[in-house]
């Protein structure tokens, strides 16, 4: 709904604020957390953990109001007048769009980065390096605030570069730098680890996760863009979810670990940039006929 309200120009920094707002969310998480980990063990494990879950329903309740609020977009309301709206999207999209959903599920991979940054790293942290819990989470507040002012400017960049540049870097940087951000939870370096969970979070992964709503939502029409976006990327986070139980059961908390974690993450974020160049740049594309060439 961004991307089609964006002016044709500035779709990728309109559209990167959707994820600002993720990495709020993900402050605000790891903010509730910090006073259940320093709980004793006996309410931590038994109802303490269960407190922030349970907030999460004001976060339902909100978002229910907010969509009842949302207007449809001009292009969807323009397509859906002239007859140009799937009845069957589902079977269209991979009728005449696969390659393109399987195009963003691969680079949806890029997701995992963010979900071994924000756990298996604080794990690694806490078993091998000796790292407080609190000071981990400490941590992904640090590095998810400082994306809220390098993601908007990522938007900006792909704005006048394209999309495929900065994605591609985001990728490629997020995997050159995620071992040595393990490796400093190791050091007993405090400023180190702080200045390291800004680097590769905000960044490196940030401008991947910056350009990923413009960069996708392109690569289809209005037509099926909300299928071939939803579907697409919510195949490719199942990689972000499962993540930690693979590298865990790859023994990447043990002792070394970080070298198992850095090869999954690695991995994952060569099969993200990969998939990114196969894509059209649709930069300079209007969004009227954006996923129609």
């Amino acid at each position: 709904m961004t991307l089609e309200h964006s002016p044709d120009n500035r779709r990728s920094y309109f559209t990167s604020w959707t994820l600002t707002g993720t990495q709020g969310g993900q402050i605000l998480a790891a903010l509730v957390f910090i006073p259940v980990v320093s709980l004793p063990d006996e309410i931590k494990y038994s109802i303490g953990w269960r407190i922030p879950f349970w907030l999460s329903a004001v976060v339902v309740i909100v978002t229910f109001f907010i969509r009842r609020s949302l207007h449809e977009t001009p292009t969807f309301e323009e397509a859906k007048a002239n007859n140009r709206i799937s009845k069957l999207p589902v079977k269209d999209l991979l009728r005449n769009n696969w390659t393109d959903v399987l195009r963003v599920v691969c680079c949806a991979f890029i997701a995992a980065v963010s979900t071994v940054f924000g756990t298996l790293a604080i794990k690694y942290g806490t078993e091998v390096g000796d790292v407080e819990p609190g000071i981990t989470l400490w941590l992904v507040v640090a590095a998810n605030f400082a994306a809220l002012f390098t993601q908007p400017q990522f938007g900006k960049l792909a704005d006048k570069i394209g999309r495929k540049p900065v994605f591609v870097y985001g990728a490629l940087a997020s995997a050159l730098m995620m071992p040595i951000y393990l490796l400093s939870l190791e050091s007993g370096n405090m400023i180190l680890q702080f200045a390291m969970s800004v680097v590769v979070f905000s960044c490196a992964y940030a401008a991947a996760n910056a350009v990923w709503p413009s960069f996708y939502g392109e690569m289809f029409s209005a037509r099926v863009r909300f299928s071939g976006l939803a579907i697409g990327t919510q195949l490719g986070f199942l990689m972000a979810g499962f993540a930690p139980s693979i590298v865990a059961a790859m023994g990447g908390i043990a002792e070394g670990g970080w070298v198992v974690i850095s090869m999954f993450n690695g991995a994952i974020c060569v099969i993200a940039a990969v998939a990114a160049l196969t894509a059209k740049e649709s930069f300079r594309t209007p969004t009227a006929e954006l996923g129609t060439k």
